[in-house]
């Protein structure tokens, strides 16, 4: 009882207490450190809230007559504004007006956007896989022309004939090409020397040979 004397109870915790308990712990203490009892005023001054501007609330409502639609920005000023907007302007504003603010084709921004830039991505990728496909069924091609000269040469080398010939005449008579590049002819490759002094002609303006 000599703690209870000198310490009072918080009035927070004491208002935490179940009714009965309140009122026992609140009979036993002195009349000085019994907690005051609640009025209408303190009640009312706990349940208002606070609000977050200091200027009265009469102050911060609107005027008194005040009739919403009405004014610069009810129908009044949206009627204005449209007498005026439907004014003839000057020829030279609605040509700038038209020419930097209702342009048909408006230029893309420097960098692309998210969808902008997984589109483009897409559409590189299925080109370079295009491509690739494309190389890959040349090369076959090649390939499969490579083998069959390959075969057609080695069953040449391997065969007889005609009549007594022996083996590999053909394949020797194929190699040689004769009358390939006409008669007495030969390669294209090997028509003009290989050499390292300049043209008698500068610039063949016929574009013969």
């Amino acid at each position: 009882m000599s703690l209870l004397r000198t310490m009072p109870a918080p009035a927070s915790a004491v208002a935490a207490l179940p009714g009965r308990l309140f009122s026992s712990f609140t009979s036993r203490l002195p009349a000085s450190l019994r907690p005051a009892q609640p009025t209408s005023t303190s009640i009312s001054a706990l349940t208002t809230a606070r609000t977050f501007s200091s200027t009265p609330s009469a102050l911060a409502g609107p005027p008194l007559g005040f009739k919403r639609g009405a004014g610069p920005q009810g129908g009044a000023g949206k009627v204005a504004r449209a007498k005026r907007m439907a004014t003839e302007r000057d020829p030279k504003v609605r040509i700038l007006d038209k020419a930097l603010y209702k342009l048909k084709f408006i230029p893309p921004p420097l960098r692309m956007a998210r969808n902008r830039y997984l589109r483009h991505w897409t559409i590189h990728r299925a080109w370079l896989l295009f491509r690739r496909q494309a190389r890959e069924q040349r090369e076959r091609e090649l390939m499969q022309q490579y083998q069959s000269m390959a075969n057609a040469c080695e069953e040449l080398r391997l065969s007889r004939g005609p009549g007594l010939r022996t083996e590999g005449y053909l394949y020797r008579v194929a190699m040689e090409k004769k009358g390939v590049y006409r008669h007495n002819g030969i390669p294209v490759e090997y028509a003009r020397p290989q050499t390292e002094t300049p043209a008698l002609v500068a610039w063949n303006h016929d574009w013969e040979r």
